[in-house]
């Protein structure tokens, strides 16, 4: 497996252009198809429209530019995502070309590189789970498949309620890995605690990725490894911009760029969004509203991002307004969608329960531990708003309250709200524009 780093380049208040990005992407990208000498053809795995904002569209694109007749395909890392749409990969890939994009299938699309075994698993998980692991990817990926010189491992650091903090091994095993391979590494980081591992660059479930690529990463292709780090931009820096230079870059700003062969790079990525995206609080918040973009939250799959990344600043009794304008349905496919409303979003020790006495939520522990993810633990309120596709009656039927998202956007204008801490009607609020950028936490309970 290569061990070399081309580009560490980030700091809390970098705030990098698309020039900047591009050359230090060019010139990375260049200096490691020199170094693996191999003139075959490259695979890009990038996230999907839910991580828009990442800048993968933007290397990808950049990538395809390069590498020509070179470029073999376009895998965006789907997970259990649906498929992007057309309308979707022009706006995240731009001209990219649409014939190059496969659509990862994560129940039957997949190859297994091997297994770990159960005593390792449950030595890493500290004792939560006790089975085996199976290294999975998309079949594409494996060697003697196309036999790839090169994949593009594209995306965004953030912390990640399953692994810790987003990307690197997580972009594959999960990106483009199998049901099982999903399934129980899901569920081993619900078990052991979600609280315990957000926010954190070394956890159990990192710990079953970091061993998948050290056993059997000589089984696919070297993996280039390209991570951003983004972070909101504060008052003081929009200030100091004009409009049009503000309208043009958006509110999020790039703080780092890293890119490599093997773990450093991920290691000082993960350093970096600590700093820039882990929001450590001194009192905790009696409620919250938090906004989900329609552009990229139409399930409560997704959309419960909400609830991971404010669980730990919540008061005791507190309340979580979710504005979901686009909200949909529950689950991702029509299986989990089922799960999720037959069961609902139910404390930890009921899920376990049903688990075990459940089959069909026995055999699925990723929607089993994305319901133990999704509970408040009856500690304070989640109180969702959707639009007119989802009904009261469906919203309250999964354990959560339901809101009118006519009354309550009146009340919390996103227009008018700033992110962080506002007055609105003489009530202390904070608001969250968009939940995937961060985590907030009282200091005491992280």
């Amino acid at each position: 497996m290569l061990e070399k780093t081309y580009v560490n380049h980030g700091r809390h208040d970098y705030d990098l252009d698309n020039q900047e990005l591009n050359e230090l992407f060019t010139n990375a990208l260049s200096k490691a198809l020199s170094d693996i000498n191999d003139s075959g053809k490259v695979i890009i795995l990038p996230p999907d429209i839910t991580r828009f904002h990442s800048k993968a569209g933007f290397f990808t694109e950049i990538a395809a530019d390069k590498l020509k007749d070179r470029l073999g395909a376009v895998l965006p890392a789907l997970g259990t995502h649906m498929a992007m749409e057309n309308t979707e990969i022009t706006r995240m890939f731009g001209a990219t070309p649409k014939e190059k994009f496969l659509v990862h299938d994560w129940r039957n699309g997949i190859t297994e590189l091997g297994r770990i075994e159960a005593d390792w698993v449950q030595k890493a998980s500290e004792g939560a789970v006790n089975y085996d692991w199976p290294v999975q990817v998309n079949k594409i990926l494996r060697k003697d498949s196309q036999n790839f010189s090169l994949a593009l491992s594209i995306g965004q650091v953030v912390p990640h309620e399953v692994a810790g903090m987003a990307n690197h091994g997580k972009n594959l095993f999960v990106g483009t890995g199998g049901k099982e391979a999903i399934d129980k590494s899901h569920f081993a980081g619900a078990v052991y605690g979600m609280e315990k591992i957000m926010g954190r660059a070394n956890t159990p479930v990192r710990a079953l990725f970091d061993e998948g690529l050290k056993r059997y990463s000589d089984k696919m292709p070297p993996i280039l490894w390209i991570l951003t780090v983004l972070g909101a931009r504060t008052e003081t820096e929009k200030s100091n911009m004009t409009e049009e230079k503000l309208s043009q870059r958006g509110s999020l700003a790039v703080r780092g760029l890293f890119i490599g062969f093997g773990r450093e790079c991920f290691e000082k990525a993960a350093s970096l969004s600590q700093e820039v995206n882990v929001n450590l609080m001194d009192e905790p918040v009696n409620k919250a509203v938090v906004y989900l973009e329609p552009e990229e939250y139409r399930t409560t799959w997704l959309g419960n991002k909400a609830v991971y990344r404010t669980r730990m600043v919540i008061a005791d009794g507190g309340e979580l307004i979710i504005l979901a304008p686009a909200l949909e349905r529950f689950g991702e496919d029509e299986g989990i969608d089922s799960l999720i409303r037959k069961h609902g979003y139910r404390p930890g020790k009921e899920i376990l329960a049903k688990v075990e006495t459940d089959a069909e939520l026995g055999g699925n522990l990723s929607a089993a531990a994305h319901l133990i993810h999704g509970s408040s633990e009856n500690r304070f309120t989640v109180r969702y708003c959707p639009g007119n596709k989802v009904s009261r009656q469906e919203i309250e039927s999964v354990g959560f309250k339901w809101g009118d998202l006519k009354e309550m956007q009146a009340i919390y204008d996103i227009n008018k709200l700033v992110s962080g801490w506002n007055t609105v009607n003489s009530e202390h609020i904070f608001y969250v524009p968009n939940p995937a950028l961060g985590l907030w936490a009282e200091k005491k309970r992280f």
